[in-house]
């Protein structure tokens, strides 16, 4: 049986929301759906490959898939996409619990 788990990510100020799924395969790679009303984060979503889920969360941050991917599309280093990728991936990797992640500016 496979894992899978949907992460919604509100960026904040740019108003822009993104829902990314993910779900193991039959392979035990990871695989992400991204819908996004940013056009930057929907860039990155068309090269998006299945991803090994101890690989991406072992790697170094620098060195993940998912922020490479990041590096060359998104504008904004402090967009929190990437962040929520990381954390579908280890959730459907089932290397991490279903725990919400809060951002709180005051």
């Amino acid at each position: 049986m496979s894992k899978e788990c949907t992460v919604t990510v509100d960026a904040g100020v740019c108003k822009m929301k993104t829902v990314i799924h993910a779900k193991e395969n039959d392979m035990g790679m990871i695989e992400l759906d991204i819908k996004s009303d940013c056009p930057n984060v929907l860039k990155m979503s068309w090269i998006v490959e299945p991803v090994s889920p101890w690989s991406e969360v072992e790697a170094a941050m620098n060195e993940t898939e998912v922020y490479k991917w990041a590096s060359d599309r998104l504008p904004h280093a402090a967009c929190p996409v990437p962040c929520g990728m990381i954390k579908a991936i280890e959730v459907a990797g089932d290397l991490g619990l279903k725990r919400d992640v809060h951002i709180k500016i005051e």
